[in-house]
């Protein structure tokens, strides 16, 4: 039996669905949460007449979700007559987060550095999403486009559990806005 949607229904049709978007920190897709969402919605009840019902929906948010995954509750919409209700859906919607950038299952964080710990080695100490303490010793010379990556330190990716994505550290230099001849003397002994 190949059944459409008015199956069931006696022919009647489906409102249109409704879209809200679900605003969620970059921790919750991290390490995954529940979300309880109260809604307002018409009913109409054994004998025709109108009410509106309140109810508290829960969402429970995967770790590793992206921005753009919907959630569908069927006919949680608002009731009319001669329509089924219409499909609820809520779409994950990220928030900015103040360290970290993310990009497909790739966490991104920028670190200002100066001139010398570019030269000379440095050390990137983070808060992970998660709580921990991340101590990143980088002893290579760090150039304007070095990126160093750290493996399985970005999101979870939702299908397979166990793996995660990598961290990027990007580095933007500060250099120094003047040298004393002196200074400059120095280093040209040293680089030369």
């Amino acid at each position: 039996m190949g059944g459409g949607e008015a199956s069931g229904s006696g022919g009647m049709r489906k409102g249109p669905q409704i879209e809200r978007k679900l605003a969620c920190s970059l921790e919750d897709l991290y390490k995954g949460t529940t979300k309880k969402m109260k809604i307002s919605r018409d009913v109409i009840d054994s004998s025709g007449k109108p009410s509106t019902v309140e109810e508290i929906l829960t969402i429970d948010i995967k770790p590793g979700w992206k921005k753009g995954t919907k959630i569908t509750f069927p006919e949680k919409g608002n009731a009319q007559r001669n329509l089924i209700p219409s499909d609820l859906v809520f779409i994950i919607d990220e928030r900015p987060h103040g360290v970290f950038k993310r990009d497909g299952n790739d966490l991104i964080v920028t670190q200002k550095i100066s001139l010398l710990e570019a030269l000379t080695g440095y050390t990137v100490q983070l808060t992970a999403l998660d709580g921990r303490n991340l101590t990143i010793p980088i002893k290579t010379v760090i150039s304007p486009t070095y990126e160093e990556v750290v493996q399985g330190e970005g999101m979870p990716i939702t299908k397979e559990p166990l793996r995660r994505g990598n961290l990027r550290i990007k580095f933007q230099i500060k250099y120094p806005n003047r040298l004393t001849s002196d200074q400059k003397a120095a280093i040209k002994q040293v680089l030369s």
